[in-house]
C-alpha cells in the first residue's frame, strides 16, 4: 500500500502507552493497516500431525523451521506460545512476535466434550518476559470457542487479556471459532458474523475467523457480513490446510478486495514447505496482503520469478 494507514487508538490504551501502541501496530501491519500473521502455534493445537507425514517437507520436522522462516521472510508477526519463543528467541531476536496466551490439543474431540482452552500465561507475564528478554513482542493472542458450554471462561479471559494488553500498548488478536455441541455449522455465515461482532464487543484489534461457507455462494462475498459486523475490529481469515498455492493466493486476494478483510493468518500453507519455498510463499502472501499486488505477480514471487 502506498500510504501509511491512519491508526485508530482504542480508548482503553492509556495516554502513556499510546506511542508504544502506535509503534507496535505500525510494525505489525508494516504500515498498511493489514496483518500478515504467520501462525506457529499448531504444535500444541495439532500436535505433530501438521509437521510430519505425507506431503510435509522434512524441514518441518523440527520447530526451528518456523523461526528460520519468520526470520528470513517478510511477515507482519509470528505467533507462538511463550515457551516456544523463549527456547529460540535468543537466536532470533529480530522476529516480530505475538505470544499466544492459550492453547489446547486436538485429542479430546468435540463429540466427547465441548472445547475449553484456558489461559496458559497472562499478559503481565508476557510483559515481564518482553522486558527481561528484550525480544520484539508486539502482540498477544487468545482463542475462544464460541458456543462451547465453557465459552464464558474464555470470553472473560479474552476480555481481560485485551484490556491488559492495551494498557501496555500491545496489539491484540482473538481467534474465534464457533465450536461445540450447540454449533451445527461452524462456518455458517451468520455465525461467523456473530463471532466477529463478539470480537468487537471484547475490544480486540484483530479477529481471526474461518472463512464462511454456504452452498451456491462465494466465500468472499458472504464474508462481507462478518467484516461489517466487526466494526472497527479488523477481520483476518485462517489459512486452513495446505492447498494449491495459486488458488490459496487468489482466495486471500478475494477476501481483501471483495469482502474487505484486513489480512490473513497462515500456518500450514507456509511451514509444511521447504525453507526456501516457505520463505517465497510468505513473501507472496505479503505481496498481496500488504502491497496490493495482483495474484499473478504474487505467484511469480512464490515461483522465485518475481
Amino acid at each position: 500500500m502506498e500510504e501509511t494507514e491512519t491508526i485508530y487508538v482504542p480508548a482503553d490504551v492509556p495516554n502513556g502507552s499510546i506511542n508504544e501502541y502506535l509503534n507496535n501496530y505500525d510494525e505489525i501491519t508494516l504500515g498498511s493497516g493489514r496483518l500478515m500473521l504467520f501462525a506457529g502455534d499448531q504444535k500444541i493445537e495439532h500436535l505433530n500431525e501438521d509437521f510430519y507425514g505425507e506431503g510435509i517437507h522434512e524441514d518441518d520436522h523440527e520447530p526451528e523451521h518456523l523461526f528460520k522462516i519468520a526470520n528470513a521472510a517478510e511477515i507482519g508477526v509470528f505467533a507462538g506460545q511463550m515457551g516456544l519463543i523463549s527456547m529460540y528467541g535468543r537466536d532470533y531476536p529480530d522476529i516480530p512476535y505475538l505470544v499466544k496466551l492459550n492453547s489446547k490439543t486436538n485429542l479430546v474431540k468435540t463429540a466427547q466434550e465441548d472445547p475449553l482452552s484456558a489461559q496458559l500465561m497472562d499478559v503481565e507475564q508476557v510483559v515481564e518476559f518482553k522486558n527481561n528478554s528484550g525480544l520484539n513482542i508486539l502482540a498477544v493472542g487468545y482463542t475462544i470457542y464460541l458456543g462451547s458450554k465453557f465459552e464464558q471462561i474464555m470470553l472473560q479471559e479474552a476480555a481481560q487479556a485485551v484490556y491488559k494488553a492495551h494498557q501496555h500498548g500491545l496489539v491484540t488478536v482473538l481467534w474465534i471459532y464457533p465450536r461445540g455441541a450447540a454449533v451445527k455449522d461452524e462456518k455458517d455465515p451468520n455465525l461467523i458474523a456473530g463471532a466477529t461482532g463478539v470480537a468487537a464487543c471484547l475490544g480486540t484489534d484483530f479477529v481471526k475467523v474461518n472463512a464462511p461457507k454456504k452452498e451456491g455462494m462465494k466465500s468472499a462475498e458472504i464474508l462481507k457480513q462478518a467484516v461489517l459486523a466487526a466494526g472497527k475490529t479488523k477481520v483476518i481469515c485462517a489459512g486452513g490446510s495446505s492447498t494449491d498455492p495459486k488458488a490459496f493466493l487468489q482466495s486471500l486476494r478475494d477476501q481483501i478486495t471483495i469482502a474487505g478483510a484486513s489480512g490473513n493468518a497462515t500456518g500450514r500453507n507456509i511451514h509444511q514447505k521447504s525453507l526456501e519455498e516457505a520463505i517465497r510463499m510468505c513473501n507472496a502472501i505479503t505481496a498481496i496482503t500488504i502491497y496490493d499486488k495482483p495474484v499473478d505477480d504474487a505467484y511469480k514471487i512464490y515461483l522465485g520469478e518475481g
